[in-house]
């Protein structure tokens, strides 16, 4: 058999009718758009994922933590308390909520990472809910920001910590600062859109981390302070999450200093998520 006589016997496709193509659009049988939940889900589960591949990521909720608790316990607890594991009581909490306050800034900077390479044009494209990108990023962070917390309670317990308030007590602690933290990270995502890149989002955070971490009640007193830099301090919305914080894990409960930090970060969440979504939207 000749090979023409071969390509006359294979069978030909013809091309796809439009009412066939329009009857596979509108079909019942199309899979639903996902919930929001699901989508935000999703997004944090990407988020895991990118540490997973580059572990390294974890490097600043690891060794910087141990570093901090390690080099203030010692270096100045002697000086300020009269000895290392007195003043421990004192700044561990501190630290606590320093060190994870200082890495919701990496929420921004990944944000600025992936619309420099284009992803975000992809993501809003997609059939769903259009927040569900940002907070799966953050809702990614939480899982950072719980490392970190738990580095920190471990080297403390280690070192000599013991909370007045029981494993209850720290829980407590724990999640009104990842919940605090979460509203947060929303300041760095709105920077994480509006500058071009990376290292500005991080050079503005620096900025503002610093002055806020370090003036606080985080390592000293501040009725040892000058009265003008109390001044700053009392109105330092670190101070009032420390302050919540170390009431929480001592077992003395400040309850103004709790639902203090309850409305900042509603506020916080309502005002920058707004912003971020609106910016994101005109992206």
């Amino acid at each position: 058999m000749s090979t023409t006589a071969v390509k006359e016997t294979e069978p030909v496709l013809a091309a796809p009718k439009p009412e066939d193509l329009a009857a596979v659009l509108i079909s019942k049988n199309r899979p639903q758009r996902p919930s929001a939940l699901s989508a935000s889900i999703t997004f944090g589960w990407r988020a895991m994922l990118k540490i997973k591949h580059v572990p390294e990521q974890l490097f600043d909720v690891t060794a910087f933590p141990i570093m901090m608790t390690l080099m203030f316990t010692y270096l100045f607890g002697g000086a300020l308390s009269g000895s290392p594991t007195e003043y421990l009581q004192f700044v561990l909490p501190g630290i606590m909520a320093s060190s994870i306050l200082m890495i919701t800034m990496y929420t921004g900077v990944a944000v600025n990472t992936d619309i420099e390479k284009g992803v975000f044009d992809r993501f809003r494209t997609l059939p769903i809910w259009r927040p569900a990108a940002m907070v799966g990023y953050l809702l990614g962070d939480m899982l950072r920001y719980l490392i970190a917390a738990l580095v920190i309670l471990g080297v403390g317990l280690i070192m000599g910590f013991r909370p007045g308030g029981g494993v209850g007590g720290v829980a407590a602690a724990i999640l009104l600062l990842l919940a605090f933290s979460f509203a947060f990270s929303w300041i760095w995502t709105m920077f994480g859109l509006l500058l071009r890149s990376e290292k500005s989002v991080m050079g503005v955070s620096m900025m503002v981390l610093f002055p806020l971490t370090f003036l606080s009640n985080i390592y000293v007193n501040p009725e040892t302070m000058p009265g003008w830099l109390q001044a700053f301090v009392d109105v330092n919305p670190v101070t009032h999450v420390v302050g919540a914080v170390r009431s929480m894990m001592d077992g003395n409960w400040d309850g103004g200093e709790i639902t203090w930090v309850l409305i900042a970060g509603a506020v916080l969440l309502a005002v920058f998520g707004t912003l971020t979504m609106r910016l994101y939207n005109r992206k």
